[in-house]
């Protein structure tokens, strides 16, 4: 096998691997300040569509971690510029909250509930009986499905939340139709990221704290992953699947001498 080439560019997943409810991992501070000294190519990736990348690194700052809008690559972007590549000017029928509807708009979509060219689940806390009736009728009418991710829960200081994913299978359920999935474990959504820093999968690698999304989408993406252990896996979780990471580590504290 030929050896890999090193690594010149970083993708990180966010939940679990920077931040963690909402306070930052021991080692996150240290590791984008050195990404950002050695002026290499690096994006913060995360499949919640709620948030806008000023949102996001609004969000950041206040936490300590100076992560640039244009270092932020989210579902909803991933999404928009899916659709943008598919159908340029389209119309989509959006359930979500700013990230979602922005990224849209700013690809120049028309959101409509009138006979739209797709009906686009994203993420949102206050999912209403009203709308999930409307992408029903919308989707057996014609109009094609798409989600920003597929994750079924979601992490809050309470515990689990239902996420896109478990309401995708409430609408799949109702239409007999399953979504288009953007967000990670799909690699397009990591080779998009990848195209928009100017970075090439074989000298990437991509950090995450869960083996089904972030390593997974990673390695079909043809790059180096670096499995964390301060979000949803544990190690023995690892081997319960049937893929392994590039390499186990505690935190994102052991990776900034790599950089």
């Amino acid at each position: 096998m030929a050896e890999r080439k090193p690594i010149e560019s970083w993708l990180t997943d966010m939940d679990g691997v920077l931040i963690h409810e909402g306070v930052p991992i021991p080692g996150a501070d240290s590791f984008i300040k050195k990404l950002r000294e050695s002026d290499k190519p690096f994006l913060v990736l995360t499949n919640n569509s709620i948030y806008t990348p000023r949102d996001l690194h609004a969000r950041l700052a206040r936490m300590g971690l100076d992560v640039p809008m244009e270092n932020i690559w989210t579902s909803a972007l991933a999404t928009a510029k899916f659709l943008d590549d598919q159908r340029p000017g389209g119309t989509a029928y959006a359930i979500g909250e700013a990230g979602l509807t922005t990224a849209l708009h700013e690809i120049g979509y028309v959101l409509t509930d009138q006979d739209p060219d797709y009906v686009v689940l994203g993420e949102t806390r206050t999912y209403s009986f009203e709308a999930l009736t409307k992408a029903i009728r919308l989707i057996l009418g014609g109009a094609r499905f798409i989600s920003t991710n597929p994750d079924e829960t979601g992490p809050s200081a309470e515990g689990p939340l239902p996420a896109t994913g478990s309401v995708a299978a409430l609408i799949t359920k109702a239409t007999g139709k399953d979504p288009y999935f953007v967000g990670k474990p799909n690699p397009l959504m990591m080779r998009a990221g990848l195209n928009a820093i100017g970075a090439h999968s074989e000298s990437s690698a991509m950090i995450g704290d869960r083996m089904d999304t972030d390593v997974l989408a990673g390695l079909e993406a043809g790059m180096k992953t670096f499995l964390v252990l301060t979000g949803l896996t544990t190690p023995a979780d690892i081997d319960r699947y049937p893929f392994r990471p590039s390499k186990v580590v505690d935190s994102i504290a052991d990776l900034v001498d790599r950089i």
